[in-house]
């Protein structure tokens, strides 16, 4: 599952004039095993590789879902394996009932030198940490790409100074000229003129205060953002937020490979927070559920950004990691958040919490999930026309 907020790397808008012909089935497939796989594996084998530092045994470790098509079991007893649904993965330690950490009932059954290498037999801060090496996985794998990316390519190192102003825009109505320096958007500092549109992008309709300088003083103007359409390459609609200004001709720059992770770092936050931003105002209802975006359409963003270079798609799998990561880490059972809700519970109350409310929270987690994948499949089918082509075949 993704939130939708996606925008070319360097905020590039496609037009009609530059349409590119949407890849094939095939194509398509191929691009997003070569997104999701990686992806998969790096957050999978986070778990994993912390686990064998504290002492627990893998039983499995497995890339996708179901039945067994390739896999073998190594000198430690760890069946590798991938299955048939390319959808995700897991590892099952030892002394787990499922690929979702719920303690096996026998586990303490075990001779003592076995019982002291499953995973319930941990303490509570061990089994945080293998849990947690998931989604940080995600996020440490997104950051190594961002900075590359940083440090071969460059990145926009435009000043946040106004170079123009779009008669009838949200800026021109608040009074914006060029030469006028914006200092912050709501209290979130603006240091470099890209950190404006991911401030704004996802907030259409929403009144921001903007602090800005002009002529030696600081002064203050409230706006709305107003809500932009347009295609991108492939001739996809897709929407964002806009207060109409534009900097001066595009500067950029590569950082030295030693401050390149830091920028990657910065990078990071700013999408983890529109993400988290995302997240708010779906929960509040200023965004609607038709924004949640599944496999796929992953899939299908995943084919448009093969097509477009390697550079494209291994962006595409930078930001895909945070959003993995992300998901990952919400308090909702089932999912590595939701475990961590759980030792938090045990390390304050000093024993963990009862098993039904557990059996139960992961009953709710399941439908909870299960609910959500159809939501975003429902959408997922939608954006690529095929709830149209049922109604027209109907009508």
């Amino acid at each position: 599952m993704s939130m939708r907020h996606r925008a070319p790397p360097r905020g590039h808008l496609w037009t009609d004039t530059n349409m590119l012909e949407s890849p094939g089935f095939a194509f398509t497939a191929l691009a997003f095993l070569l997104v999701l796989g990686p992806l998969v594996f790096v957050h999978e084998y986070g778990h994993y590789i912390v686990g064998r530092w504290c002492g627990v045994k893998a039983d499995t470790f497995s890339i996708g879902f179901g039945r067994r098509i390739l896999g073998w079991t190594d000198k430690r007893g760890t069946e590798w394996k991938i299955g048939w649904l390319p959808l995700g993965g897991y590892v099952q330690f030892a002394g787990d009932r499922d690929a979702v950490s719920q303690p096996d009932a026998e586990w303490q059954s075990l001779p003592a030198e076995e019982r002291s290498h499953t995973f319930p037999a941990q303490p509570v801060w061990k089994r945080s940490l293998i849990v947690a090496a998931g989604p940080v996985t995600n996020f440490l794998f997104a950051i190594l790409i961002l900075a590359g990316f940083a440090a071969f390519s460059g990145v926009p190192t435009n000043p946040p100074v106004v170079g123009a102003v779009e008669a009838g825009s949200a800026a021109d109505a608040a009074g914006l000229r060029p030469g006028d320096r914006i200092l912050s958007i709501d209290g979130r500092a603006i240091d470099r003129f890209v950190d404006i549109p991911m401030a704004v992008a996802h907030r259409p309709g929403e009144a921001m205060d903007i602090r800005l300088a002009r002529g030696g003083s600081e002064q203050s103007v409230r706006l709305t953002p107003r809500l932009f359409k347009d295609k991108d390459a492939f001739g996809n609609d897709f929407e964002r937020a806009v207060i109409g200004i534009a900097a001066g001709a595009p500067q950029f720059e590569r950082v030295s490979l030693g401050e390149a992770p830091l920028v990657a770092m910065r990078q990071t936050g700013q999408i983890v927070r529109q993400t988290f931003d995302v997240l708010g105002q779906l929960l509040s209802g200023k965004r609607s559920i038709k924004d949640l975006s599944g496999p796929v359409k992953i899939a299908k963003v995943s084919g448009e950004a093969a097509a477009m270079g390697l550079a494209s798609l291994i962006f595409l799998t930078a930001l895909i990691s945070i959003n993995l990561g992300f998901i990952n880490l919400l308090p909702l059972p089932m999912l590595d958040g939701g475990h961590l809700l759980f030792y938090g519970y045990e390390a304050v109350r000093r024993r963990p919490a009862p098993p039904q409310a557990q059996e139960w929270a992961f009953r709710f987690g399941f439908a909870a999930i299960v609910t959500l994948m159809l939501v975003v499949t429902f959408n997922d089918l939608g954006s690529i026309g095929v709830w149209d082509r049922i109604a027209r075949l109907i009508g």
